[in-house]
């Protein structure tokens, strides 16, 4: 602060006060002096150690922690520990406090939490470096969730501050933070029920990886703000007078727009304008009623609201019944509104809308001084015992942990049910043998076959949602290697990869007994030289390798003449030859000279990615691979969020050269539309005499009930010239969609 002099010290104070006296006021009017006593020593603390630190923003460190001490307060409704804890969070990394300070002053559960957040940076200095350095910090985090779960809540709460203030940090930072939080920060959100969070991280995420998207829903949800809203008064009202007739206590009855995350994604998914995705917004309806009384009073607005606007059959979402795995709870119906538009209505009580909003936190406030185990308990312990399984399989790398774990953990769910009505909850995509890896291990082991509703299916069957699956097995086990291919969720493939490992050992000791009595009936002494003999012989690299094919068949000691193998001179071995100098020179990457500055160096050769094909003009980033130079991927590739989040040390900027030399690039086209008279006539014409673009190939078929699809390939100049490209071949024909292959 020594820095700080008269108006600006002034004016820092001013503005510090102000926040700190934020945090108080949301902590509430009911904490106790001692907790208030902690928090206020907290931040003194906090404010003493981060003096005189800024942030790349250029403010004052301090606010950042208070910031996100505010999140967990003020958003997740988190109590004063862990408003003590977000406000130390970086003091034991980033300044000379120790976690012994923070035991001394403030007590071991502080200092627990405070360990578990303090970020890790020396410590996987032996990390391999196929191995990312951040999949082992995401381990490391993921560990904590067994122990205390405010360590997860504070570590999201630090994310969404620093997604808040991204800005202000380089290009290349921006997109590694912001693929790093799409790829496991906003799914560990959802899976906790923190639907604000979420939301806002993967809204934060799409504005710095994929900023003209971003815009462009911004500024059409904008456009259409004063027609939706009158939309919404014209369905709201008519409900509002029958559900007063009612004598149901509803609080509220708004319509929202749906995050412009969800809607890029329902674009891009399906393919089609911002135009025409129907449900940009949704209806929520909330009552006040006690426990005992929720489920039914949900269930008589429903009634309500479908009285009035006819339903959607195929479109009811009941999780009053069965409520995910983060503890959302609502009922989902689909209206036909006026003016024929179907509506999303989400119906749900005072306590279960702030549960969706502030997830498990919410659900425990809630709980206080309860004894009873709710499904939500009961479907959080259940997805905890995954994790925790998970972590603790030695199999996976980091990489493959953190994979594994944003997969199986943190994506979509199926409910998939026994014969018997129990359910399982099984990630989407899941076969008929991981639902019976999920029964249980030795089921699996043994599985041959399923029923799936009642019908004999394979054990690769997918399974969907309310499937009843019964499992058939046989006494002899069945598993082997061909089904990790089959498999999707860790907990199958950890088993089955115990059970090989298992048998390969149980294998391997049969064989050796076989080999041991080989020897005994020919009269040779069993041991390591004369064993070293037979693999020279046979070509084998290990002794147990060896064992195992004895006992597999695959090698037939019965042709084995040992003593002639065992008195064979030994020939000279022949020099080693390096496994990289055995390989021919790889050649080197193909460059493009003088189209793409990466970071400051205009020498390093580069090759386009061919999962995205980047072009002039697209946003771009360089990835370091192994003996390739740098591949120049399209930010928004599908691998980007993959690569920066887990390789972020290999990310380099690049960038287009504003003098590009307009050379040819290669583009895919897919296009379909009705199959109209001369349409392949004159989608060619636009292409090759109105655009004066050269075709590379141009592949399109009729397709049933007068549809026509198929792929073009052209040599264009730059994202902007297909852009261009795009909108004349659509001019075409009112029905023609036309849109661009990443490869």
């Amino acid at each position: 602060m020594a820095l700080l002099e008269g108006e600006i010290y002034e004016k820092y104070r001013s503005e510090l006060l102000k926040r700190y006296r934020q945090l108080l006021k949301s902590l509430g009017k009911d904490i106790s002096r001692d907790k208030l006593n902690m928090v206020r020593d907290a931040f003194d603390m906090a404010a003493r150690s981060h003096e005189g630190t800024v942030r790349k923003s250029g403010e004052p460190y301090i606010f950042h922690p208070l910031e996100v001490a505010q999140i967990a307060v003020g958003e997740l409704g988190l109590g004063p520990t862990s408003a003590v804890c977000a406000l130390l969070h970086d003091v034991v990394e980033d300044t000379e406090v120790t976690l012994e300070d923070i035991e001394h002053r403030f007590g071991g559960e502080v200092a627990a939490i405070i360990d578990g957040l303090t970020k890790i940076s020396t410590v996987f200095d032996n990390v391999d470096k196929e191995h990312s350095i951040q999949a082992e910090n995401f381990k490391k985090m993921l560990l904590t969730l067994g122990e205390d779960l405010r360590v997860i809540l504070i570590k999201l709460c630090d994310r969404l501050h620093n997604m808040r203030t991204l800005s202000s940090v380089g290009e290349k930072t921006k997109l590694k933070i912001a693929s790093e939080t799409l790829y496991i920060y906003a799914p560990l959100a959802h899976r906790l029920g923190l639907n604000a969070v979420k939301t806002e991280m993967e809204d934060l995420a799409l504005k710095f990886t994929e900023p003209d998207l971003y815009r462009e829903i911004s500024a059409k949800l904008a456009e259409r703000k004063v027609a939706r809203q009158r939309y919404i008064r014209e369905f709201i009202e008519p409900l509002k007078l029958e559900l007063e007739k009612s004598d149901l206590n509803v609080v509220e009855i708004k319509g929202r727009p749906k995050s412009i995350y969800s809607i890029a994604r329902k674009m891009k998914s399906q393919q089609i304008p911002f135009e025409e995705v129907y449900d940009v917004f949704a209806i929520r309806v909330i009552i006040d009623s006690p426990l005992f009384l929720e489920k039914a009073d949900c269930w008589k607005v429903y009634s309500i609201i479908t009285d009035k606007y006819r339903s959607h059959g195929n479109r009811l979402r009941d999780w009053l019944s069965q409520p995910k795995s983060n503890g959302y709870e609502a009922l989902h119906a689909t209206v036909l509104g006026p003016k024929a538009k179907w509506v999303e209505v989400q119906i749900r009580s005072k306590r279960m809308d702030d549960v969706a909003e502030r997830g498990l936190a919410a659900h425990w406030r809630y709980k206080e001084g309860s004894e009873e185990i709710t499904p939500q308990d009961k479907a959080f312990d259940n997805w905890l015992s995954s994790v925790k399984e998970t972590l603790e399989n030695q199999d996976l790398s980091a990489l493959e942990l953190v994979s594994e774990f944003r997969i199986n953990l943190l994506g979509e769910e199926i409910y998939i049910f026994t014969p018997k009505g129990d359910v399982k909850n099984m990630p989407v995509g899941s076969t008929a043998l991981d639902f019976a890896f999920a029964i249980h291990s030795q089921i699996g082991i043994h599985t041959i076959g399923a029923k799936v509703n009642n019908k004999l299916e394979p054990i690769q069957r997918t399974l969907k949602n309310g499937d009843i699956v019964e499992i058939i097995t046989t006494q002899k086990p069945r598993a082997n290697a061909d089904w990790l291919n089959i498999i999707r969720t860790g907990r199958a493939r950890s088993k089955i990869r115990e059970y090989l490992r298992s048998e390969k050992t149980r294998l391997a000791s049969e064989g050796k007994e076989i080999v041991q009595r080989k020897f005994r009936t020919q009269g040779e002494e069993f041991n390591e030289k004369n064993i070293t003999k037979i693999l020279k012989h046979l070509n084998i690299l290990s002794a147990a390798e060896f064992y195992h094919k004895v006992a597999a068949g695959e090698v037939k000691l019965e042709k084995l003449r040992l003593k002639e193998v065992l008195q064979k001179p030994n020939k000279a071995e022949p020099t080693a030859v390096s496994k990289s100098s055995s390989k021919a020179p790889r050649k080197p990457a193909s460059k493009v000279k003088g189209n793409i500055v990466i970071g400051d160096d205009y020498e390093l050769d580069y090759s386009m990615a061919k999962c995205c094909n980047p072009l002039p003009g697209d946003p771009i980033f360089g990835f370091i691979t192994v003996g390739e130079g740098a591949k120049i991927h399209r930010t928004n590739c599908p691998n980007a969020q993959r690569l920066m989040s887990q390789y972020g040390y290999r990310i380099i900027p690049a960038a287009w050269r504003p003098d590009d030399q307009h050379q040819p690039y290669s583009a895919k086209l897919s296009v379909s539309g009705i199959d109209d008279v001369g349409i392949v006539s004159k989608i060619t014409d636009i292409i090759s005499k109105d655009m004066a673009v050269n075709m590379r190939s141009i592949n399109i078929m009729a397709k049933e009930e007068g549809m026509f699809e198929g792929q073009i390939e052209v040599f264009i100049e730059s994202a902007t010239h297909l852009e261009q490209l795009i909108t004349q071949i659509q001019g075409t024909h009112r029905y023609i969609s036309v849109r661009r292959l990443d490869d």
